[in-house]
């Protein structure tokens, strides 16, 4: 850290990775508790390195000070190594700026999430420029996306096996070369679509299971569903992941029946945004909003912590929210769309190119990810 990339942060407004402070005090457990908190929740943020200032207040951004020979880079590494689990790697840099000395506190990006409060055991995130406590989902995500939690082998207890369709069960062990018109729960339970909460007590459905072979979905996870806005109409479609998309798809050739219209790029970010989706995200679904501006898929489910914008729409293999579910749809789908889904999104914007711009678009603070189209021509 220098002068100059301190100017540079101090023309940024607060944020999920920055933050101001008028002091540094750390003389009492509780200011301890303050700073540690602040810490976990950057590293817990999506984004690189955070920073926290001090030494400057955080609304006029005018410049105080700190006695930079109360505190040295070690003792505060200590406190915080003793309080956050599993430890934040950081530094600590003083800096004279305008006659007066600054302390930028640098939170280098984790690859440990989540990380959490000793004494307290909680779990914080920034909410904008603000720390505040993880919720569920928000902790769930945390956790699925760095491999310590699979989300959709959890099991769904309140859900009979009654709820499985087994005709779509045999067309998938039709595709692995086993013909069984029943497949017992034991080979089920191992590859993950069913499962037991209590041995001895009967199976369930998983949550993938439920999403991939499931006769209503949407009865057990009412998020799960793509709504289409057209004409000031909109229609919702339930079911499982490709009975929405195979229905979508019909709808939608319907509503665009233009020749030589790139259907199948467009049937391709639909099928991008099922495998994909937060489906820990409760509060919305799929949305694709069809007007003579453009076509809108929004999906709920900014990008994981490990990818940006270049690599998921370049890269011939970005990191997934939903591998799981992603591997078995690659083996479900008769037409094998989600094969397409792992080259990237290159080809999407070359299969418009004659209509207009494609516009990828990262919402990490309103976990969305969109997808704006080219308009349908008028013929």
């Amino acid at each position: 850290m220098d002068k100059y990339k301190l100017e540079r942060l101090l023309r940024r407004e607060e944020g999920p990775k920055l933050d101001f402070k008028a002091t540094l005090n750390l003389s009492t457990e509780s200011e301890k508790k303050e700073l540690t908190k602040d810490v976990i929740a950057m590293a817990n943020s999506r984004g690189g390195r955070g920073y926290i200032v001090f030494g400057v207040e955080d609304k006029t951004k005018k410049i105080l000070g700190i006695t930079s020979t109360d505190y040295k880079e070690e003792q505060v590494q200590q406190i915080l190594y003793n309080r956050c689990d599993p430890p934040i790697p950081i530094s600590l840099d003083f800096i004279d700026y305008q006659g007066k000395t600054l302390a930028v506190l640098t939170v280098f990006k984790s690859h440990h999430k989540p990380h959490q409060m000793i004494q307290n055991g909680a779990f914080y995130i920034r909410r904008g420029s603000t720390t505040d406590f993880a919720r569920r989902s928000e902790l769930a995500n945390l956790f699925q996306e760095h491999g310590l939690l699979n989300y959709e082998t959890v099991i769904l207890k309140n859900v009979p096996m009654s709820e499985i369709d087994n005709n779509l069960l045999r067309s998938f062990f039709k595709t692995l070369n086993v013909v069984s018109d029943n497949p017992s729960e034991i080979i089920l339970e191992a590859l993950g679509i069913v499962g037991q909460t209590v041995e001895g007590e009967g199976y369930h459905p998983t949550i993938g299971g439920l999403l991939l072979f499931g006769k209503n979905p949407s009865v057990y996870l009412p998020h799960v569903y793509i709504k289409v806005t057209y004409n000031n109409e909109a229609k919702f479609f339930y079911g499982s992941i490709l009975t929405m998309l195979d229905a979508v798809s019909d709808y939608l050739k319907e509503i665009i029946n233009v020749d030589k219209y790139p259907f199948e790029a467009l049937e391709e970010v639909i099928a991008n945004a099922l495998a994909h989706r937060d489906y820990l995200d409760i509060s919305r679904g799929i949305t694709v909003s069809i007007t003579d501006k453009n076509i809108e898929i929004s999906n709920p489910g900014a990008l994981i912590a490990e990818n940006s914008i270049y690599k998921f729409v370049n890269e011939n293999n970005p990191n997934r929210r939903n591998p799981w579910l992603y591997q078995r749809l690659l083996t479900l789908d008769p037409k094998k769309r989600f094969m397409k889904s792992g080259l990237g999104l290159t080809k999407i914007k070359t299969a418009f190119k004659d209509m207009g711009k494609v516009k990828f678009v990262n919402i990490g603070s309103q976990n969305l990810f969109k997808v704006l189209l080219p308009p349908v021509p008028k013929e």
